[in-house]
């Protein structure tokens, strides 16, 4: 891919994954310009953030038109879903991100699982339903534990691992008919629970080409042990050593590739990220939910892990030129921890003041996530999740002790993170 002229960028978000896609952009040789909406104080020192919301789709076009910006990537499923993508398009625009054609597969797990199902991709059986009593008649007959899955978009919270009959019942009850995830919960997915390890694999995707990014595990679970109720992720680390080559053989053909396909097949133009969520169960890998975006904080120790510029990859996926790329990874091991604000995924306070150490190491880096400035102009809490401390070793042992001892020099006064953080893999390793 020849790129000659250096690109303005805009980075549509104010996570964690966001801060790591404007952190590859200010890096990268092929961007001269960084801008961000509605961005977040990690990334204020390089980037020029506007005060547009992520789920502004006239806001954030009417900004890209008016910055001139060449080149948008888009981060969280939202304004994917609502067509930013399709309005950029319209405008000239080169996005990274699929067009809502395409984003319906995370906004829609029931359209997941039938496209899974039509393309003989493994998965776990289910049954979907928009009426409570009908899907509680279902429940009397079900095995326990069961999933109950809100069908369209939750922030990673709308999935509820019930053990027993009591359970599910009541989740079903408050999706449908309390709508505690509003719209979203008004369909519900009844899925077999698939047991085993879970893991991510990120395809960037371009129509039929596609690239596979290194393999990550995140943590959903907000208490060690993997226990307590899901979140958006209270950490990550790549590669996953649990899938071997071999297995990634299986993985590519059983279901990468049919994936990748099976959307073209349905006349769908899919460019950017297809996350694909596996249970790696003792019959073989089954997916779990399609997402069309980088995880969080999955992204976090991908990106960090690229040799080659990631904006050299998104931008060729943008432009159906990913066939030239060859995509090469460091050897070095990544960690995120998050640093989670107690009460999450609950309630939990706002406004707290962060404190930084004044120099971190070399291959560290504090990637912002839930954080804003205060009227004072400090750097105060403003999410669930805050922060995501991030390292690189040559082991993920020294990864993960660079992490944790960065982890312990940043404070606010309701700090929480798991301590198991990538655990499981140094188990196994010394085993």
């Amino acid at each position: 891919m020849t790129q000659t002229k250096k690109l303005s960028a805009l980075i549509v978000g104010s996570g964690g994954r966001e801060h790591t896609l404007a952190n590859a952009c200010i890096k990268s040789p092929l961007v001269d310009q960084v801008v961000a909406a509605p961005g977040n104080p990690g990334m204020e020192p390089d980037v020029e953030c506007f005060p547009v919301a992520a789920d502004d789709i006239e806001g954030l076009v009417s900004l890209a038109v008016e910055k001139a910006v060449d080149f948008v990537i888009v981060g969280p499923e939202v304004p994917l879903t609502l067509g930013l993508v399709d309005r950029l398009n319209e405008k000239g625009i080169l996005s990274y991100g699929p067009k809502a054609d395409g984003a319906r597969m995370e906004g829609s797990k029931q359209y997941t699982k039938e496209l899974l199902l039509k393309n003989n991709i493994p998965t776990g059986a289910s049954a979907s339903f928009t009426k409570s009593d009908a899907a509680i008649e279902y429940l009397k007959t079900a095995s326990f534990p069961i999933v109950v899955k809100a069908d369209g978009l939750a922030a990673g919270k709308g999935v509820i691992i019930a053990e027993d009959y009591d359970i599910a019942t009541k989740a079903v009850r408050d999706m449908i008919d309390g709508a505690v995830f509003g719209d979203s919960g008004k369909e519900v997915l009844i899925e077999e629970c698939l047991f085993g390890e879970e893991t991510s694999i990120h395809v960037i995707v371009s129509g039929k080409d596609y690239v596979i990014l290194p393999t990550s595990q995140d943590h959903k679970q907000a208490y060690e042990g993997d226990k307590g109720p899901n979140t958006g992720g209270m950490g990550a680390y790549s590669p996953a050593d649990l899938i071997d080559d071999d297995q990634m053989k299986h993985i590519e053909e059983a279901i990468v590739k049919p994936s990748v396909d099976g959307i073209a097949a349905e006349g769908i133009d899919f460019r950017g990220t297809l996350f694909i969520g596996l249970m790696m169960t003792k019959s073989g890998p089954k997916v779990l939910e399609f997402n069309t975006r980088f995880g969080d904080p999955e992204t976090q120790v991908l990106l960090t892990r690229l040799e080659t510029d990631p904006v050299e990859i998104m931008l060729a996926a943008a432009k159906g030129e990913l066939s030239s790329i060859d995509v090469k990874v460091k050897d070095d091991y990544a960690i995120t921890v998050v640093l989670a604000s107690k009460g999450y995924p609950g309630r939990y306070p706002k406004g707290e003041v962060i404190t930084f150490p004044a120099s971190y190491g070399e291959n560290e880096i504090i990637f912002h996530a839930g954080t804003k400035r205060s009227a004072e102009g400090e750097v105060v809490t403003n999410g669930g999740r805050v922060l995501g401390v991030t390292a690189l070793g040559a082991s993920l042992e020294e990864a993960a002790e660079k992490a944790y001892n960065l982890c312990s020099q940043v404070d606010f006064d309701s700090k929480y993170l798991r301590q198991d953080i990538g655990a499981k893999e140094l188990n196994r390793a010394k085993a």
